[in-house]
């Protein structure tokens, strides 16, 4: 590859991950700010119901994704990839930014999460069509035998994503009182998304279309009906099932597993401070993010199928053994209580609410804080905790948070490369975008919801390893696509479509 294709590859990252990258940056405050969301567009009556509710409303923008690839994927392939990625851009950011305007469930009532959810719908969809038409578009600028490499810099900016979200938080916490955040800084990360969305439309704006589309164009030979030739052409749907069943499924809950529910499982089951948690992922994200290029740089040397069947394979041998290590590693206990230290309070609201906070110290430098509410106007009390952990537990945490990123690396990094060169030029936003957005919107968006319903279900039942059941869901979809993608797939990158 010489100098001056180069260049204009790297033009065509830029533009591309950029974009990307905020429309994940939108997708992903939702879910970093989800505990506190369940108390501002939820009733706050039962905590764990209104988590839920969050959880399902976040799914509920993944489970549309679909819907989005199918539209957006047909606009790609009929007027192009530049134009259709350059709306689902505008209609990411003025979904986000709209969400951090909606007033409270207090104010508005069961208005807030109707709007909430509409608004997710349409983040839902605009993403359906983002992710294909990057990927496609960076696939068509890149040279033969190198698709993988190029691609997978697109494959960084999910995670890239979800890091400045938390970035963004944190700043947002440290810059205002702990009283300002919850009333409303918790908005500001939603507005900031407007400003970036805005410089990253002016930079697509002047991006030229993929040399491979605009050949097709020219040569008439673009489809006129992509929807019926992707899913109505028997021989092109066995690839689009395949696409799904035996790759996009699997890698959809290891990348969901390994960096949304490892964050949702120490905030929620672990208990561990909010900002600690955002803290110690940040670290685990970007220490990770580089071994996504590495692994497509890999996949164009030995071929994308054993990459992301191993990434499969040890995500399903070691999830539960990394999660009871994570538990026990914070598990109060297993630790030495300094009861001198030991404080408890009580505190009566204005609403004649009883507060009982207690606060433990521990030997090894954990704190415990735990808050229970007796409200004067319900029977059943609300319970809160939150763990500060020390220095030694969160490099635990991020050691194990990284080794999971690390099967997140293998399973996601070369699987755009490995989708475009499945499809020819006419349907390939198209046929891609479908099993990508069903593996990842579907059975991957799903699984926060899921394994916490497993988990808060386990634990009502009184299961000692209560904890480890919502890994049962992830293993298992895994390993279906593994034996399927092991059986099926080529391990030959195929270079006859591009």
């Amino acid at each position: 590859m010489g100098k001056n294709s180069t260049k204009g590859i790297w033009k065509v990252i830029s533009a591309s991950s950029m974009g990307t990258m905020i429309e994940w940056y939108d997708f992903y405050i939702f879910g970093s700010l989800a505990v506190v969301i369940s108390t501002k567009f939820f009733p706050s009556d039962n905590p764990t119901a209104a988590f839920l509710s969050t959880l399902a409303t976040f799914a509920a923008g993944f489970v549309v994704r679909p819907f989005g690839a199918l539209f957006f994927g047909r606009l790609g392939d009929i007027i192009g990839r530049k134009y259709t990625f350059m709306a689902t851009l505008l209609l990411m950011g003025g979904s986000t930014f709209l969400i951090g305007c909606i007033p409270s469930y207090e104010t508005i009532g069961f208005l807030a999460p109707l709007l909430v959810l509409i608004l997710r719908l349409l983040q839902g969809l605009a993403l359906g069509g983002e992710y294909g038409g990057a990927a496609t578009y960076v696939a068509e600028h890149a040279p033969v035998g190198q698709k993988g490499y190029w691609t997978s810099w697109i494959q960084t900016t999910a995670t890239i994503g979800l890091f400045i979200s938390l970035m963004v938080i944190l700043a947002t916490k440290n810059i205002l009182s702990a009283e300002d955040f919850d009333s409303w800084g918790w908005r500001v990360p939603f507005w900031v998304s407007i400003v970036m969305v805005g410089v990253s439309y002016l930079i697509r704006k002047n991006m030229d279309e993929s040399p491979a589309f605009a050949k097709a164009k020219k040569e008439g030979k673009t489809s006129t009906n992509p929807l019926k030739e992707s899913f109505g052409n028997r021989y092109n749907l066995k690839f689009v099932l395949l696409a799904l069943f035996g790759a996009t499924m699997g890698q959809g809950v290891v990348w969901y597993t390994g960096q949304f529910y490892a964050m949702s499982f120490m905030k929620t089951v672990m208990n561990i401070d909010s900002s600690q948690v955002d803290g110690l992922l940040g670290i685990s994200l970007l220490l990770g993010t580089p071994f996504f290029i590495v692994f497509g740089w890999l996949s164009d040397k030995i071929g994308r199928k054993y990459i992301m069947m191993t990434g499969m394979l040890l995500a399903i041998l070691f999830y539960r053994p990394i999660y009871k290590m994570m538990y026990n590693t914070t598990d109060v206990n297993h630790k030495t209580e300094l009861t001198q230290a030991t404080k408890e309070t009580i505190e009566i609201t204005n609403n004649k609410d009883s507060i009982y906070t207690t606060n433990k110290e521990y030997s090894d430098g954990t704190i415990f804080i735990e808050k229970k509410t007796h409200f004067a106007n319900k029977k059943e009390a609300q319970t809160n905790i939150s763990i500060t952990i020390n220095s030694n537990d969160e490099w635990t945490l991020i050691l194990l948070v990284f080794i999971q990123i690390l099967f997140v690396t293998m399973v996601y990094g070369p699987i755009a490369a490995f989708l475009v060169e499945m499809f020819p030029t006419k349907i390939r936003y198209t046929s891609m975008s479908l099993p990508y957005h069903v593996g990842n919107g579907i059975f991957g968006g799903l699984l926060p919801a899921i394994s916490t319903y497993f988990v808060t279900h386990s634990k009502e039942a009184g299961k000692p390893e209560f904890y480890l059941d919502g890994l049962w869901y992830p293993i298992i979809i895994a390993s279906v696509c593994f034996v399927i993608g092991m059986i099926y797939i080529d391990n030959k990158n195929k270079t006859n479509h591009l």
